[in-house]
């Protein structure tokens, strides 16, 4: 199956980061959080993705223009400057890197794709979380409701740490608990191309009049994944996921 994945949004809210870069290019472990995505649906036989850029768009374009050449080894000749690339990557990926526009909604950009994605069921996920799921898993649920759109349901990380008390004692601390208060939306989504009709334009939003509308007609479903699921929306959490890769504890790497 084919993968879109949002990759053209500014990400104000980390402009110590996106102030050079794209949000998707903030590297975990010395690689931007885009190949953390790409390598989940790749561990599971996806290798046709689709980036949609927007902002700052050229740094994702050379990291893949780049990227066989600078992860292996080289020979170069210097005297006629003819380079080879030595060796092979593990990562057999056919990568469409699209220019989506600098202001394009999140719907716009799935819209703009959509022509290229064809009549196929597809997946779709933004390029600033990562998980441990299992997208076959999420797929054969797609398949068995027969409906438009599956999203990944999750519970949100709490952002600080959770005390349970017996009077004015602290009974328990928990430094990093789910909140427990219900499911969001966790992307990660199985789409068929029917959900274009829902989109208006460039200026659309998809988590608003699209998914609003697709779930008022019965065509939404929800997978819900209890297991681990971040977002990368603030410095506090880039420096958490950096410390759990960092660790070797890093559970969304279900990759050998």
């Amino acid at each position: 199956m084919k993968t879109v994945i949002l990759a053209g949004g500014m990400g104000t809210r980390l402009a110590e980061e996106t102030d050079v870069r794209p949000k998707p290019m903030v590297e975990i472990g010395g690689m931007p959080i885009l190949w953390h995505i790409m390598r989940t649906f790749y561990q599971h036989g996806h290798d046709e993705f689709y980036v949609a850029l927007g902002y700052r768009g050229e740094i994702i374009k050379r990291f893949f223009l780049e990227y066989h050449a600078l992860a292996g080894d080289l020979k170069i000749d210097v005297g006629v400057g003819r380079v080879e690339s030595v060796g092979d990557r593990k990562e057999k990926w056919s990568v469409h890197l699209v220019e989506t526009g600098a202001e394009t909604g999140t719907g716009g950009r799935l819209k703009r794709l959509l022509p290229r994605i064809g009549s196929e069921t597809f997946f779709m996920t933004y390029g600033d979380c990562v998980a441990d799921i299992d997208v076959d898993a999420l797929v054969r649920f797609h398949k068995s409701h027969g409906k438009l759109a599956t999203l990944t349901a999750v519970r949100p990380p709490s952002r600080f740490g959770y005390l349970t008390f017996d009077g004015d004692a602290v009974v328990r601390f928990q430094e990093k608990p789910e909140t427990g208060d219900g499911w969001i939306n966790g992307g990660f989504f199985v789409l068929e191309p029917g959900v274009g009709r829902y989109i208006a334009g460039d200026s659309t939003f998809w988590e608003r009049e699209p998914l609003e509308a697709i779930a008022r007609d019965g065509q939404l479903m929800a997978y819900r994944h209890g297991s681990f699921w971040q977002p990368m929306d603030t410095i506090r959490e880039v420096r958490l996921l950096r410390e759990m890769w960092e660790s070797g504890r890093a559970p969304w790497k279900v990759w050998k």
